[in-house]
């Protein structure tokens, strides 16, 4: 199968979109499929020139060729990009390619002009919907621009020929304004990097000096991930905060987590080794739609405390694998965390059934039901072209038929 992949985000940010669309290229490329990669470039310069063909000197991954178009840096987080350019750019470039299908990673701004030269050119999309873009307006105080934000998601996701989402509570979200043709694409992971074999006790002693409990986070140091909600647990008795990342809040929640170990970007066997030392995960951010970090923390055997909305109301397993709060709950997450802290056997019950709940949800799964879903894209996509025709020909038909004499 050839597929243009249009990543709305790309190496070298890494995220939770280009992990899942790193992970896809490797399925592909094991299977054996033609790929290319649209992203945003480094630069409004650096960016693939529109020539007769993808130059064999273009920059790769997973063996793949990846074309970058021009870019500016978001002002307050300089490491995230957003795409400039045309509708036509991106025609042409798809022109170019001529792939059987058109997978666009969470599309907002790069992706709504894949989507819109897709249709174009009658190819058919299947779109990720893997971040609620609109919840992050309060966070960011711009509050007015949530309705228009939901509006735009409405119209990209409206156009595509399906569109997956994470959880259950995405798929809700979505059918409730109106967009169809959803399908359920879940998130694999990596239970040879997040493991329980990996606790480290060298790392434990350096962070907790005196045999504390550490308490964990992982994940972007942003504004919608509300990693200053933990500052509730910061003075919980024999216990230490971690957190695990770095982005624009990294200085101002320094100060307000003094207690707090702050480990800064890990990857690879560093966050495995990281992830499996911790005693408790807690995920505070409210606009969720997965939360891979969640299904990872499992995987190295943890207990979880998370917010009781998006993704984490389908990973968490109440009384059994973790604990879920009330949005805005604080008070709550606090409580919640002390039990498991007090009581070391409920502890370890949760973390054994966090650590069984994810065996099985490997990538090989997760990446051969998206290939499903691109065949059936490719099938529904002709289905909807033939019907389009035939409409058209009967009205053309219509037309000519009554504009002839008596």
């Amino acid at each position: 199968m050839k597929v243009a992949v249009v990543a709305e985000s790309f190496l070298p940010h890494m995220n939770g979109v280009t992990n899942s669309v790193l992970q896809v290229l490797a399925h592909l490329r094991r299977r054996g499929d033609d790929v290319t990669v649209i992203a945003p470039a480094d630069s409004v310069f650096d960016a693939h020139p529109l020539t007769d063909q993808i130059s064999s000197s273009a920059e790769r991954c997973h063996g793949y060729p990846v074309i970058r178009v021009p870019s500016l840096p978001l002002p307050d987080y300089p490491k995230v990009r957003v795409a400039a350019g045309s509708v036509l750019r991106i025609r042409n470039l798809l022109e170019e390619l001529r792939p059987d299908v058109v997978h666009i990673a969470s599309p907002f701004v790069l992706g709504w002009r894949a989507i819109q030269a897709a249709e174009a050119l009658g190819l058919p999309t299947v779109s990720i919907y893997q971040t609620e873009v609109p919840a992050y307006a309060a966070r960011y105080r711009v509050p007015w621009a949530e309705d228009l934000l939901w509006q735009h998601v409405e119209k990209m996701h409206k156009a595509c020929t399906y569109t997956l989402v994470p959880s259950t509570f995405a798929k809700q979200q979505l059918r409730e304004r109106g967009i169809g043709r959803l399908r359920t694409w879940r998130r694999g992971v990596d239970t040879e990097l997040f493991s329980p074999s990996h606790r480290s006790a060298d790392l434990r002693a350096r962070i907790a000096p005196n045999g504390e409990l550490l308490i964990g986070f992982v994940g972007r140091l942003a504004a919608e991930k509300q990693v200053e909600d933990l500052a509730v647990l910061d003075s919980i008795p024999g216990t230490r905060l971690v957190i695990i990342g770095s982005g624009p809040m990294e200085s101002s929640l320094t100060k307000k987590l003094p207690r707090a170990h702050f480990a800064g970007f890990q990857s690879g066997a560093g966050l495995g080794a990281h992830v499996a030392s911790l005693d408790i995960f807690v995920h505070p951010g409210e606009a969720e739609t997965f939360c891979q970090t969640i299904q990872e923390a499992q995987a190295a055997g943890l207990p979880v405390v998370a917010v009781g909305r998006g993704g984490p109301l389908d990973l968490v397993d109440e009384g059994r694998t973790g604990w879920l709060y009330g949005p805005g709950d604080l008070q709550g997450m606090r409580r919640r965390v002390e039990h498991l802290v007090s009581d070391h056997a409920a502890r370890r019950h949760f973390a054994e059934a966090a650590h069984i709940e994810v065996q099985g949800r490997t990538w090989e799964a997760i990446c051969n039901q998206l290939v499903g879903h691109y065949a059936r894209a490719v099938e529904v996509n002709r289905r909807i072209r033939t019907m389009r025709a035939k409409t058209y020909l009967r009205a053309q038909s219509r037309m000519f038929t009554n504009l002839l004499p008596g």
